[in-house]
């Protein structure tokens, strides 16, 4: 990896362990650490475009290093302080954005309200991200995860996700996104879902979603989404999209020996007890398990 690409995985935090070994060995990397180390209180909360930041970074290096060797006669620390100068101003100008993210990890939800005072609960291990000085004119919101909406009435609303696009105006609905299922519930108003250039107008108590590359639609009969109420369900999905929510919800590992996951589950586990989530999940399937503090073993029973 080039250098310019280092420095920059680096001042943004993502070198692996072995990038990191290759930039320690740079010549200049204890100037650079102890200049970072000082401006550190200067840093602001980021988010990086890094192909550009690449092409500029490295074009700006470039001509640092053809105007030191023109002026032979500079110091080496102050040469180092004049690209590191530059890296910096690259990355705090280039980089920064207004944009808003919000995170929660695995057993945590959290709700919070948007500028235009809509309002977003998220699901365990889920992200929203916004940008505020546009949302005036442009309401949008990326999803990756799951989070129940309540959209105040407006101009259009956006929820993009890499699955599908939902646009509203003022309503209220679910929309999940995890790996390769996708669905939207609408409890409130109209929403417009748009997968695969297909849109599809949902109306209240009706639902959405792409499984295997199928869109379906089905009704609920619910006033609001199971998890806000502390209980995941789920209606004819396979096994695995079951374990991979009792992974989040319960910050826990599982694992399964002998059974075939792409089963199809339909029920539900909640979320404040393990013990009664896991029989919900396994008795159907005349699975057994071992349950430790932060994993699960899962197998195929067997009579004495």
């Amino acid at each position: 990896m080039k250098k310019e690409e280092l420095i920059v995985k680096w001042l943004e935090g993502e070198l692996s362990e072995e990038e990191l070994q290759e930039f320690k060995k740079i010549e200049e990397y204890d100037s650079y650490q102890k200049l970072y180390e000082h401006a550190e209180f200067f840093k602001p909360p980021l988010k990086v475009n890094k192909e550009k930041g690449f092409i500029d970074l490295r074009s700006r290096l470039d001509n640092a290093t053809t105007k030191g060797t023109a002026k032979s006669r500079m110091y080496p620390l102050l040469r180092i302080a004049a690209v590191f100068a530059i890296i910096f101003g690259v990355y705090f100008t280039l980089f920064n954005d207004d944009s808003t993210k919000i995170q929660t990890i695995a057993a945590q939800n959290k709700t919070i309200a948007l500028p235009d005072a809509s309002e977003v609960s998220l699901n365990a291990a889920s992200s929203l991200q916004y940008d505020k000085d546009t949302w005036q004119i442009n309401r949008e919101v990326k999803l990756k995860g799951e989070a129940y909406f309540k959209v105040a009435k407006g101009a259009k609303f956006d929820v993009t996700t890499k699955m599908g696009t939902v646009t509203v105006l003022g309503t209220q609905f679910n929309v999940k996104q995890r790996k390769d299922y996708f669905e939207v519930k609408c409890f409130e108003g109209l929403v417009s879902v748009t997968i695969n250039k297909e849109t599809t107008k949902l109306k209240p108590g009706e639902t959405i979603r792409l499984l295997d590359g199928r869109i379906q639609q089905n009704n609920t009969l619910l006033a609001s989404p199971s998890w806000i109420n502390g209980k995941s369900n789920f209606e004819s999905v396979p096994f695995e999209l079951v374990i991979e929510e009792f992974e989040r919800q319960y910050n826990t590992k599982v694992s399964i020996q002998g059974f075939d996951t792409s089963k199809i589950f339909s029920g539900s586990f909640v979320h404040d007890n393990k013990s009664l989530a896991l029989q919900s999940i396994t008795q159907p399937f005349k699975l057994s398990f071992e349950e430790k503090e932060n994993s699960v073993k899962m197998f195929t029973f067997k009579n004495d």
